[in-house]
């Protein structure tokens, strides 16, 4: 077998892998041999057909199922030989010549990466803590989860359910099939287009309004996206939310028996729990930024576009359940390059801190971090074993923890500087 390598981009390679002739025809005869034994052939007894006539009727075949084994075999052979690591399938393309057999593998490969540097990153580590206010809120948050509604004789405010009866038009059509009746409509929840429930506000019983809005751009119906529409609303009812009183039967609504004080520690160690891993998150965020800036490497092209096909995804089954065509969605395939090159690259560095350092998989972390994520279901130990039980589901916990025992290493590395930040910005998504 010989082997060469040509070079045709910075991560992209051309192998050429030839075969001698002796070679082939030396498995083409134990193949035809074997053949022999089995095939039927009229005018022959059964292992009896000369080797010329067998030859003659399947040759061609047997020599590209050959060629299919040759190709096979000698690849990964090649691919060691010359101490290459590709990125993906490769594209081959066969030739069967006279004097041999050949084909040329068309290929990317990793990148090499330095870690030069990576010791310079600069990150920004959020700290916060969970204060009285915050367990406040939390428990305003969880009296209006049980709020009840009361009728009131009054002109309508923010916070109340405004019940309506209503139409729209656009462009001299009913887009509401007439009148929508009974229709409730909370105030300050935002439920509807912009500019809606502000004209609920200051209405008494029995008043009739009329109204112009812009539905957003983006609006999920294309046919009214963007465009002006006249409103035409009657106000039926209005009722203010009563909040349920912070008692014994309250606190015991949520699995806890005993006094305020042990609702509110309760509260407290959740939040504690959320905003320890919200700050771990915010964290390998910074580190992941710090590292794509100052880690340049190129990415297989390969590799981006298994990216893109797998960020696309959730977008394209959201299009089959909907019953529309992807185009109709607006998603430019140029709109997901970038992200995926970054995820790309981040991947691929991430996973060479962990080689170089030889960063090990640590199983008592793996086994911690799914008890903490039993902890806010019902039954703990039957998440723990439905994650044990499935090799899948415990490879993703393995991953992410090994992803972050790597984070953990570049933070020691890092230079450091500690933010302090408020609970509300720590449990925010954006940074």
């Amino acid at each position: 077998m010989q082997v060469s390598v040509e070079k045709t981009s910075e991560l992209s390679r051309k192998m050429t892998v030839s075969v001698p002739e002796n070679i082939v025809q030396e498995k083409m005869a134990a193949r035809l041999k074997s053949l022999a034994r089995e095939v039927k052939i009229d005018g022959f007894r059964p292992g009896k057909v000369p080797q010329h006539v067998i030859k003659k009727m399947y040759g061609e075949r047997v020599r590209n199922e050959i060629a299919g084994d040759l190709i096979q075999t000698t690849y990964y052979d090649a691919l060691q030989e010359q101490d290459l690591r590709p990125a993906g399938h490769p594209h081959i393309h066969s030739e069967d010549e006279s004097e041999g057999f050949k084909y040329t593998a068309e290929f990317e490969v990793y990148p090499d990466i330095s870690l030069e540097g990576v010791d310079q990153i600069e990150v920004s580590r959020p700290v916060a803590t969970v204060q009285d206010a915050d367990v406040d809120v939390m428990i305003e948050k969880l009296r209006a989860q049980k709020k009840t509604w009361s009728i009131v004789e009054r002109p309508s405010q923010e916070y109340d359910r405004v019940t309506v009866i209503f139409s729209g038009v656009c462009e001299g059509e009913n887009f509401t099939d007439g009148r929508v009746d009974n229709y409730q409509v909370e105030l300050g929840a935002k439920q509807m287009i912009p500019g809606f429930e502000e004209n609920l506000l200051s209405l008494e019983v029995g008043v009739n309004k009329n109204f112009e809005l812009s539905f957003p751009e983006e609006y999920g119906n294309e046919k009214l996206a963007g465009k002006v529409a006249q409103f035409e609303v009657e106000v039926v009812s209005i009722e203010e939310p009563v909040l349920p009183e912070i008692d014994e039967a309250f606190i015991k609504e949520y699995g806890i028996d005993g006094s305020v004080d042990a609702f509110r520690n309760d509260i407290r160690a959740n939040l504690e729990s959320e905003l320890e891993q919200a700050l771990l998150g915010k964290l390998k965020n910074a580190v992941m930024n710090g590292l794509y800036e100052k880690i340049k490497t190129a990415v297989p092209n390969t590799m981006v576009d298994q990216e893109v096909e797998s960020m696309m995804k959730p977008y394209i089954e959201t299009a089959k359940r909907q019953k529309m065509k992807l185009e109709d969605l607006k998603l430019p395939r140029d709109a997901f390059e970038e992200p995926a090159k970054r995820r790309v690259a981040l991947g691929l560095i991430l996973s060479e801190v962990i080689h170089k350092n030889d960063i090990k998989q640590d199983d008592d972390k793996v086994h911690s971090t799914i008890v903490d994520m039993a902890k806010s279901y019902e039954r703990p130990e039957d998440v723990i074993n439905w994650y044990y039980s499935e090799p899948s589901r415990l490879n993703d916990v393995r991953q992410m923890v090994l992803e972050n025992q790597a984070i953990e290493w570049l933070v020691a590395q890092a230079k450091v500087t500690d933010e302090v930040i408020s609970f509300d910005d720590a449990m925010s998504k954006q940074g």
